[in-house]
């Protein structure tokens, strides 16, 4: 008998060890999962896993390159990769970034078997890219989530089991992305233009992280890295601020014909390793107006109703309007 409640003890054990208990999961706001504390550190650690919704901000292939390469062994080179930014509605000012890497085992800590192989990564971006979203479209994002530079993002935490996949579902087409906020530099840069840092997200960098964001009257102090990715510098004439570029087919070497002063629209972002500073405006695309950097779906976003983008809301769009409707 003793050698029998023995046996089943071991493998009771054995069973425990094998089968792994049900990760955690709850519905959040982005408010409550990007909730920091005085160090700029992300505080939300109730739940193994979240469930967010709000308004998706741009097509995922304007920020990141999907293209995979499974050839690629440089440390810290993840190859393809796929984001997003979705922010919150109505109270829930804030908003989140979800991430998709191919090669995580090109990260020193992951296991050589830990990455896609091009058909595996072509794999998940067709599953993700399933419910055929845009900008504008409600959308609920349910996974795991890990913090880089200032963000809590919702990823696979590098690890390519389908354990850890996330999902993004398509909640309702055709809601309409939100109006950019306006900020002026005051707003986020002190009087010695240095980054204002609120750990309680009520104003700063913070406040606006995450969402669809707009400063007026700037110009730039260096656009020479001016392309794909590129890596700017706006100035109002006293304060600074940096523009990471994005790879829409708009933004390519020659493409910039901004005269001074120009308006700015993009997502605000933050990546540094000082998690209360690299504060940083993301444009997506560009459509070539000379007078607004932005994307032509943010543009419109910021002035509803002014079909033909000229900056005015008239007749001519009302027209315009009427013309379009058949298709």
């Amino acid at each position: 008998m003793k050698n029998i409640i023995f046996l089943t003890t071991v493998l009771s054990l054995a069973l425990g060890a094998i089968v792994k208990a049900a990760p955690t999961v709850a519905e959040v706001t982005h408010s409550e999962f990007q909730a920091v504390d005085a160090s700029g550190e992300h505080t939300y650690n109730a739940t193994d896993k979240v469930v967010l919704e709000g308004i998706l901000l741009h097509n995922p292939a304007d920020m990141l390159d999907p293209t995979p390469d499974d050839t690629i062994t440089e440390t810290f080179n993840l190859g393809g990769a796929w984001q997003i930014f979705f922010q919150g509605e109505g109270d829930d000012h804030a908003g989140t970034a979800v991430f998709l890497g191919q090669l995580y085992n090109n990260l020193p800590w992951v296991a050589p078997d830990g990455g896609y192989s091009n058909e595996e990564f072509i794999a998940e971006l067709s599953r993700l890219n399933a419910a055929q979203f845009g900008p504008g479209d409600r959308i609920r994002v349910t996974g795991y989530y890990l913090s880089y530079k200032g963000k809590l993002n919702i990823n696979e935490q590098h690890n390519n089991n389908p354990d850890h996949d996330f999902t993004v579902e398509l909640l309702e087409r055709g809601v309409g992305l939100p109006r950019p906020e306006v900020v002026m530099l005051d707003e986020l840069k002190n009087v010695d233009d240095d980054f204002i840092f609120d750990p309680n997200r009520q104003r700063g960098g913070e406040y606006y992280q995450a969402r669809l964001t707009k400063i007026e009257d700037v110009y730039f102090i260096d656009a020479n890295d001016w392309g794909p990715h590129g890596e700017l510098v706006i100035t109002d004439g006293t304060k600074t601020f940096g523009v990471k570029l994005g790879r829409g087919n708009g933004i390519y070497a020659g493409s910039n014909n901004l005269t001074e002063p120009f308006d700015i629209i993009g997502v605000m972002d933050q990546e540094s390793p000082d998690l209360t500073n690299g504060y940083r405006l993301y444009v997506m695309n560009y459509d070539g107006n000379g007078s607004v950097l932005a994307s032509r779906e943010h543009r419109l976003a910021d002035k509803p109703g002014d079909i033909n983008l000229n900056g005015v809301v008239d007749f001519v769009d009302l027209v315009k309007l009427v013309e379009d409707w058949p298709k």
